[in-house]
């Protein structure tokens, strides 16, 4: 230190020519503005009557070097150590980490050797606290941390010894002691020690811990340090934390008043973790300061009805109305069985404090904790292909999860997978984690192998940031900074909210049986609503008389509201979203639309889908592959499965609806059927033919290949078709049991997410079924699990009139197994042509995909045709139909392995009906083809085994659909024939196989 007085240094320096001239070089105002607490000398010219300014910024400096900008912290640095105020100013923009003289303060008592191993040990100390200070940072309100307790271990984690500056070597002695550290931290490039340690405790052992130096990006992890070694411990205004003050009451006094409103109603209350509300607000204000316009959030359970009244902004009147004892409110206008008040989701405009617009929704969800992670962001990723929001910086997916959940459910991992994946990535998802530190009733150290319910995240190399929940500002600090993280770097981030459960499971669960101990120290503890509000007060930010008019004013707005719910009606707005206008519900009928399409405009779409560009070289299987497709097309014969699907595709990308298509290695296709997408044998580069239709404008054509995973991809494309009915939607299993994995996603949201929430989903799923012998994975699509999820009655005949028929409109979904390409190609223009949507199971082959047998003509795909939910019997070379002495209804493959058998031995009496459309059950079609035969006995051919397949389904509707035709009650009787009951879907034999379809023949003719 220079033994003058600082100010009268400062005084001299400020009229000192060098200093003038090398500042007004650099001048951008004439006065610097004190109002701030960052500012930079090469901003500001200094004359005379400016030394005054220099001296009170000098003063601040020598408080506290923090309080002012990092350049002025540098150059007041150097004036100490006798550099030359000119070069003390280009120090900092020549380069600030560049000290063109040695501290005096680094080497008394020290020799070279130990002054280098003494910042080797800085280092290491530096490094030790931004890996693993958050292992000691004060997270837990409760004070048991019992995300560290692993056996009897007081410091599992050996971190306690590691913060400590003895472990380094270093003493109080050298407290005080200065180091070079330019280039490492931020701020002044030599720091006394006791500042350094001082700076890593506040910024890694404080109310936050941060872990991102597990990320891959150098730049990124800087970017996150600079942000969190440079900010001091205040940095809200008066204001800022009035604001936080009163979207915590809001969240808190939300809850109060439900509980004395309805104490005996679940409500899976937020308790404990009321400070998510401020965080959630903050956050959604700096993304709209940030160009954010729509926001997806997906969420379980806990605090979910919080998050619908304070920050999805749904109607408290209606929320209040939901608790009342009543008949469902929509069963006039939508059909269904609803669900409980904290699974069901909203949707609202919001303007902001910043004052931009914000879309909202919350999307609803099942109790299958995480289950609705993938839907969120194939929600997202929907409504930016709608929104033209390619740079994804409009519209984002936020979730909040619970703690056992987001470590212990497989679909977390999965959706974080699909994170940076170029057909799914939605520009990074802020992921909330409500930690209560509990489970159910389990403890984490029963829940997890992991410190933190969040180490999963770090397998896709994403920032975690732990947060105390009884520190408001920290939380919202930390949301913000997730929101910046977000938006510049278009990655995932978590906030892990320490907090706790203030009752049970629910309201009316009993903790203290298992958890006597943490539930006395949370009865003891007080909310982090007094909490604070009493920090306030101590602080003179507010008064104890303000904080009573907030607290008043907020449980009279809450009064108000619950009266206007006595009497609050629903409208077709609240289930029907705007891209959803003109749709129809089950009480408007919707007259079927028309599927077949001129001849002409399908012969230009088969052409161009086998046309590849000039110099673009394909496989030579495929080009022979190709021809035959053009062949076909110019022949108008001979239509292959594959083919009739580009058809389909390509009509309707014409008429302006976007097609995606989603699954493992669809892009091919399982079975090397499909190839939507070439590639360039020569050059990198690949070549999507139906997207260059070159027939006028054209909606967008997306083939994605996923990762190998099923639940996450199909809730993905699930969420992605509840945003638009203007788009196909398909997922394709690589093989039909496939689905078994993405079962959760198929029962809750796909089979009932109509029925509970009142919303229309068009979704498709493609599943490879057949038994060609390939064992017992891969033979099934285990149908049967489809149609016992179907609501339709078997004992019940709907009314079946064309022209006034609902019995689709009034079906959870529909099941189809379709035996041609040309009912293919029908049934997939039928799921968008309709002025309702609902999901499509198809069963689609394997073996058939190439048989010469299962061929359409384009005629057949022509206008005036369309879907044919039975095919009667086509055969001309069969006896009268009196003569008729089996009558075999079946569906798919098997008709060809019949047809086959049947030509082989020369069999001309028996009939046979493909059922095209399984559910719902085509009663009038299955009479109308009983009467055409009048004496024959009529069977049900299947190649499943009798507990599978179709027959449990279809037989009491067979006896229905019979029911009063001549010699009805015998012949209701259908018989059964197909593989006995079996516990595996089919043999791993190929001899028993063969065996088995041997003897179905014999028993098919058999009379």
């Amino acid at each position: 230190m220079l033994a003058v007085r600082p100010l009268s240094l400062v005084r001299a320096l400020a009229v000192h020519p060098a200093f003038a001239r090398a500042l007004a070089t650099k001048s951008r105002s004439a006065t610097p503005a004190l109002s701030g607490t960052k500012l930079d000398p090469s901003e500001s010219f200094m004359t005379g009557t400016n030394a005054v300014v220099l001296e009170e910024m000098y003063e601040r400096y020598a408080k506290d070097p923090n309080s002012v900008h990092s350049s002025w912290t540098t150059f007041f640095h150097n004036l100490e150590l006798d550099v030359a105020p000119g070069q003390a100013v280009e120090l900092i923009r020549v380069n600030r980490n560049r000290l063109d003289a040695v501290p005096l303060g680094m080497t008394p008592g020290k020799d070279l050797f130990q002054i280098s191993q003494d910042t080797v040990q800085l280092m290491s100390m530096i490094r030790a606290y931004r890996h693993r200070g958050h292992l000691v940072a004060d997270l837990d309100p409760l004070k048991v941390n019992l995300h560290l307790k692993r056996g009897d271990s007081p410091d599992p984690y050996n971190i306690q010894r590691e913060k400590e500056p003895s472990h380094y070597g270093f003493s109080e002695a050298d407290m005080e002691r200065e180091f070079v550290v330019a280039g490492e931290i931020p701020g002044p490039p030599v720091r006394r020690l006791r500042d350094i340690i001082a700076m890593l405790k506040r910024t890694y052992c404080g109310k936050i811990g941060a872990e991102y130096r597990h990320m891959l990006s150098k730049e990124q992890k800087f970017w996150i340090g600079n942000i969190l070694e440079t900010e001091t411990e205040q940095t809200f205004s008066a204001a800022e934390r009035k604001q936080i003050l009163k979207d915590l009451a809001e969240a808190e006094l939300f809850e109060v008043f439900l509980a004395k409103k309805h104490n005996t109603a679940k409500r899976f209350g937020l308790e404990g973790g009321e400070s998510l509300i401020p965080g959630l607000q903050a956050l959604l204000d700096r993304g709209s300061q940030l160009g954010l316009e729509n926001v997806v959030l997906g969420m379980a359970h806990r605090g979910r009805l919080n998050v619908l009244a304070n920050v999805a902004a749904k109607p408290l009147e209606q929320i209040f109305h939901e608790f009342l004892p009543h008949e469902d409110p929509f069963a006039e206008s939508y059909l269904g069985s609803g669900d409980v008040k904290y699974h069901l989701g909203a949707s609202s405009k919001r303007r902001m404090p910043s004052g931009n617009t914000l879309q909202f929704s919350l999307l609803a969800n099942p109790s299958h904790l995480e289950a609705v992670d993938p839907v969120v962001v194939g929600k997202t990723r929907a409504k930016q292909f709608v929104t033209d929001d390619y740079t994804r910086e409009k519209t984002m997916a936020i979730m909040v999860h619970g703690d056992a959940s987001f470590a212990g459910q497989g679909v977390v991992a999965e959706t974080l997978e699909l994170s940076d994946l170029r057909d799914y990535t939605t520009g990074g998802t802020i992921h909330l984690v409500i930690n209560n530190q509990i489970g159910f009733t389990t403890d984490p150290r029963e829940a997890r192998s992991s410190p933190y319910p969040t180490d999963v995240a770090k397998t896709v190399g994403i920032p975690i940031f732990h947060v105390n929940g009884d520190c408001p500002e920290s939380v919202v600090k930390v949301c913000k900074l997730a929101m910046d993280y977000r938006q510049r770097y278009q990655k995932d981030v978590v906030v892990d909210l320490f907090c706790y459960r203030r009752h049970g499971h629910n309201e009316l669960d009993q903790p203290m049986f298992t958890q006597p101990h943490m539930y006395k120290l949370i009865k003891e503890h007080d909310t982090p609503l007094t909490i604070y509000k009493n920090q306030l007060i101590d602080e003179g930010v507010i008064t104890e008389e303000e904080y009573q008019d907030l607290k008043n004013s907020t449980n009279a707005h809450l009064a108000e509201k619950f009266e206007q719910g006595k009497n609050w009606k629903p409208s077709e707005k609240d289930w029907l979203s705007s891209h959803w206008k003109g749709m129809k519900s089950e009480a408007n009928l919707s007259v079927a639309q028309p599927t077949g399409i001129d001849i002409n405009t399908l012969r230009k779409i088969g052409f161009r889908h086998c046309e590849v560009p000039r110099g673009f070289k394909i496989h030579s299987v495929l080009k022979k592959q190709f021809e035959e497709r053009r062949k076909s097309i110019e022949m108008g014969e001979g239509i292959l499965w594959a083919t009739a699907e580009a058809l389909a595709i390509g009509s309707l990308l014409l008429e302006g609806y976007a097609v995606r298509l989603s699954g493992q290695d669809c892009e091919r296709g399982t079975f090397s059927q499909r190839h939507a997408v070439l590639h360039n044998q020569d050059d990198v580069g690949i070549y999507i033919p139906l997207n260059h239709l070159e027939m006028g404008e054209q909606a967008r054509f997306q083939v994605c290949n996923s990762n190998l995973s099923e639940m996450a991809v199909l809730g993905f494309e699930t969420g992605y078709s509840l945003e638009s009915p203007r788009s196909l939607v398909m997922w394709e299993a690589q093989f039909g049991d496939f689905a078994n994995g993405a079962q959760v996603i198929i029962d809750t949201f796909i089979a009932a997410g109509e029925r509970k929430w009142r919303r229309q989903s068009g979704l498709t799923l493609l599943l490879p079924h057949g038994y060609e012998g390939q064992g017992p994975e891969h033979s099934s699509a285990r149908m049967e699990r489809f149609l016992q999820m179907c609501d339709d009655d078997p004992d019940v005949w709907p009314d079946m009139d064309p022209a006034t028929s609902k019995q689709i409109q009034e079906c959870n979904w529909q099941v189809v197994n379709p035996s041609t390409p040309a009912n293919y190609f029908h049934v997939l223009r039928r799921q968008v042509s309709r002025e309702f949507r609902k999901p499509l199971v198809i069963m689609t082959p394997k073996s058939l995909l190439r048989d010469t047998l299962c061929r359409s003509s384009l005629s057949d795909l022509a206008e005036g045709t369309f879907f044919q939910r039975v095919i009667p019997e086509q055969s001309t070379q069969l006896v009268e139909p009196e003569k008729i002495r089996r009558l075999i209804f079946c569906s798919g493959k098997v008709y060809y392995d019949i047809l086959k058998e049947r030509n082989i031995g020369n069999v001309d009496d028996v009939a046979i009906v493909r059922m095209e459309q399984i559910s719902p059950f085509p009663f009038d079609l299955v009479k109308r083809e009983a009467q055409k035969y009048p004496n024959a006995e009529i069977v049900w051919r299947q190649e499943e085994s009798k507990n599978m397949g179709a027959w449990s389904y279809v037989q009491p509707r067979f006896a229905t659909a019979l029911r009063g035709i001549e010699n009805g009650v015998t012949r209701g009787q259908v018989t059964y024939v197909g593989r006995a009951p079996s516990a595996a879907p089919a043999t791993g034999s190929l001899l028993t196989h063969q065996q088995e379809q041997s003897t179905l023949m014999e028993e098919t003719f058999i009379f």
